[in-house]
């Protein structure tokens, strides 16, 4: 098969890996995997392109308590599995670039040790981006490794989106909204850019709807707001995490209440969301089949705060051209679209019945002031372009092609 690239997407409790071939400028994929349940129900998978099984195995869960020991055991099984591929780089998800890269790029101790210092920023990902990093630089110091940044696509907002009202010091110092799903929505915009020109150059907000969930407006096909902000905790109300709240709420919680910071974070990015709505699940599938009042009172509030977020950032780019759902959430729940659009319906959006019930790729009515589209994202491929394009453009393959939509 020759040169392929290797592109790792680690979480808290999975990591998602997917093999590329090289085919010149493009990517051919191999198989993709993913080992999730890590420190409790520990379980590798893998598929090839086709789909068909190539590894279903259970661990313990002592044997795998960190994305770190889950990383070991997936790169022992693709040194067993590669045949005649051969890694040329690595390209990794790494949820937060600060205020240092608002491009990809290639990891070496120095950079390392400055993506670290961000994990204060993004405690629940920026760990567990960095580990399987250190494994491979370990066990494969000459591998090229690249990082690529949830954060670098909301780089260059206009300043009155990106800063809070506090002294300019802060923001200075890097206290100011960074946005994250970045990638997400780089590819769903390129996506959506193949498909409808128009529309994708015009004004559009995508909702990223999955365990974690924001919104984006995009103007030509640029981030110009989004709902996620210093961290990403903000914004929508998300599975565990809290979105946005008021400050005060904090202070009285550390003040009143006796809470350590380390008890209300955890509180914030684990026990709050749609579970800390519901006292019942973080998964909307779960809340949507249950009958619990409870359950309602939390999908109806998720669906309400993401068509506030929709109306909100419509006011950032000037009107709605189109209306896009992803991840998750957004290309595999009909109601939550349903909901969604239905409270859009004073602005004038309207969707078709039939076409949202069967997840069509365009879902809105004839009548609607606004296109809707259901597009597919694909993070491990965006990653894996910006891993190629970064080799191209170091000259370790052939030259890149001209930046623009391509994903």
């Amino acid at each position: 098969m020759g040169d392929s690239i290797l592109v790792i997407n680690a979480g808290s409790s999975s990591i998602k890996f997917k093999l590329y071939g090289i085919a010149g400028d493009e990517l051919a994929p191999v198989f993709a995997g993913q080992f999730d349940g890590i420190g409790s129900r520990p379980r590798l998978r893998v598929k090839d392109k086709a789909g068909r099984a190539l590894a279903d195995q259970a661990y313990p869960a002592a044997e795998v308590g960190s994305a770190a020991a889950a990383q070991t055991v997936v790169a022992d099984w693709l040194k067993e599995h590669l045949g005649d591929a051969r890694i040329v780089a690595v390209g990794h998800r790494v949820v937060h670039g600060g205020l240092t890269y608002a491009q990809p790029v290639r990891v070496d101790a120095a950079v390392l040790a400055t993506l670290e210092s961000f994990i204060p920023l993004a405690p629940l990902h920026q760990l567990s981006n960095l580990d399987p990093i250190r494994v491979l630089m370990e066990r494969r110091p000459d591998l090229p490794q690249v990082a690529c940044f949830d954060t670098a696509f909301h780089r260059g907002h206009p300043e009155r989106s990106d800063r809070f009202a506090l002294p300019r010091a802060l923001y200075d110092e890097g206290v100011r909204r960074y946005g994250f799903h970045g990638l997400s929505y780089e590819y769903v915009s390129a996506a959506l850019h193949r498909m409808a020109p128009d529309l994708a150059d015009g004004r559009v907000v995508i909702c990223h709807l999955g365990s974690g969930a924001s919104a984006c407006a995009l103007r030509g096909g640029r981030s110009i707001e989004t709902t996620m902000g210093f961290t990403a905790l903000d914004g929508l109300p998300m599975g565990t995490r809290s979105g946005t709240l008021d400050p005060g709420v904090i202070l009285h919680l550390i003040e009143q209440k006796g809470m350590s910071a380390h008890e209300v974070g955890t509180m914030l990015y684990r026990d709050s969301g749609l579970l800390g709505l519901s006292g019942i699940s973080n998964d909307v599938r779960e809340l949507l089949a249950s009958t619990d009042p409870r359950a309602e009172m939390a999908i109806d509030m998720f669906c309400h705060r993401v068509a506030q977020a929709v109306a909100s950032l419509s006011v950032s780019i000037g009107g709605l051209d189109a209306l896009v759902f992803t991840a998750g959430i957004g290309e595999n729940a009909p109601e939550i679209r349903s909901r969604v659009v239905a409270a859009l319906g004073w602005a004038g959006l309207a969707f078709d019945p039939a076409a949202n019930a069967r997840s069509a790729t365009q879902i809105d009515d004839p009548r609607s002031r606004a296109a809707i589209y259901i597009v597919p994202t694909d993070e491990e491929r965006m990653i894996g372009l910006h891993t190629l394009r970064l080799l191209q453009q170091e000259g370790a393959l052939g030259a890149p092609e001209p930046e623009g939509h391509r994903a």
